[in-house]
């Protein structure tokens, strides 16, 4: 599968880099001729595109290779480093274009065009919706990063184009000098343009959270094996386009022997590999189904804890016995909620000290 993504990244890529080098060339040579600071602007663009375009072509093969000593998990992620060194390009460019064209605006000079520079933009917006659409066709079938910010320029650069247009249409028609400002334009969309990328590319690397979707096949793989009670504490990491690595708790019947036990948790993991192409692992919590009084205080607490802080979501209880008794559990609550884990664990304690001469051990974690 990465040799034949590898190749099919490789080919869109080098179309890519040639279209964009045709109408750099194209753009700036007549843009040059005629004085037209948009258009020169829109090839330059084209021509840091042609950058980019090399860019994914070795983040697909450095991303191809297979995992090593220094890099146990692969080099999955060096599409999004590439995808961020895209984006830097795009900025640093948007930069530059915009000071020329508050340049053109201060200046007031309305330059010449001719119906060979609107034939030579109309052609360059056909490429580029053509290559828009290459891209997204091939970012989606490759699942692809880099190929997907090249897709999100070419539909940028679309914009760009004909914002050229229109402004050079209104300068050989009328004495207002608008070519400046479509350049400006052009170098605001270009400039939100790398600032998606890099905000995007820089997320993934920071380590996004997964596509729920995702959970929800997991959690429905896992729980179709009729031993598992229930889990939790499940956690996705992603190395890469499709180098997906995770870990849960599940909860099994106490009186299940650990031999039996630990093949069903193996059967699970195999199976989530199998159907969802996730390398899973997953931490065995017994629970014993017998045990009248955990139960009930299970319900008590839960009961007294109920609204207590929205989406809070308890679990892995047990019950120690000693000479006093110890209510352990865990207790989940979501990334937005405003409470402190402090907080949220004094009031759990002070909720289970109210039912009984209990000691409360609680862990407080975002999920």
């Amino acid at each position: 599968m990465n040799e034949i993504r590898l190749k099919r990244g490789k080919i869109v890529s080098a179309v890519g880099i040639a279209l964009n080098f045709v109408l750099a060339a194209l753009k700036i040579v007549f843009g040059a001729l005629f004085g037209l600071i948009s258009v020169i602007a829109d090839g330059v663009n084209n021509l840091s595109d042609c950058g980019s375009g090399v860019v994914s072509l070795v983040s697909f093969r450095i991303a191809a290779k297979p995992a090593d000593k220094e890099h146990p998990y692969g080099h999955g992620r060096a599409e999004y480093i590439a995808s961020m060194i895209i984006g830097f390009f795009v900025l640093m460019l948007g930069v530059e274009l915009i000071r020329e064209s508050i340049m053109k605006i201060i200046s007031g000079e309305v330059s010449e065009s001719s119906i060979g520079i609107f034939v030579l933009l109309g052609v360059s917006v056909a490429v580029k919706a053509g290559m828009f659409v290459l891209y997204r066709v091939s970012a989606r079938r490759l699942k692809s990063d880099a190929l997907r910010a090249a897709s999100l320029d070419s539909a940028c650069d679309c914009l760009a184009t004909i914002a050229v247009i229109v402004g050079l249409v209104i300068s050989r028609y009328t004495s207002f000098a608008a070519e400046g400002y479509a350049g400006a334009l052009v170098a605001l969309f270009i400039l939100w343009e790398g600032f998606q990328i890099v905000r995007d590319a820089s997320s993934k690397l920071l380590g996004q959270a997964p596509d729920p979707a995702l959970l929800e096949s997991i959690r429905g793989v896992v729980l179709s094996e009729q031993s598992i009670l229930g889990m939790h504490d499940l956690r996705v990491y992603r190395f890469g386009t499709e180098k997906y690595f995770a870990s849960a708790h599940l909860e099994m019947d106490a009186k299940v022997p650990a031999l039996e036990a630990h093949e069903v948790i193996d059967g699970v993991e195999r199976k989530v590999l199998a159907e969802l192409g996730v390398e899973f692992t997953a931490h065995l919590d017994p629970v014993d189904l017998s045990d009248e009084e955990a139960k009930e205080l299970e319900e008590r607490i839960r009961a007294a804890t109920e609204g207590m802080t929205e989406g809070l979501n308890l679990h892995d209880f047990r019950l120690v016995r000693g000479s006093k008794k110890k209510i352990i559990f865990e207790a989940g609550v979501p990334f937005a909620c405003p409470e402190k884990d402090k907080e949220i664990q004094n009031n759990l304690e002070r909720a289970v000290r109210l039912l009984g001469d209990y000691e409360p051990v609680v862990t407080v974690e975002r999920e």
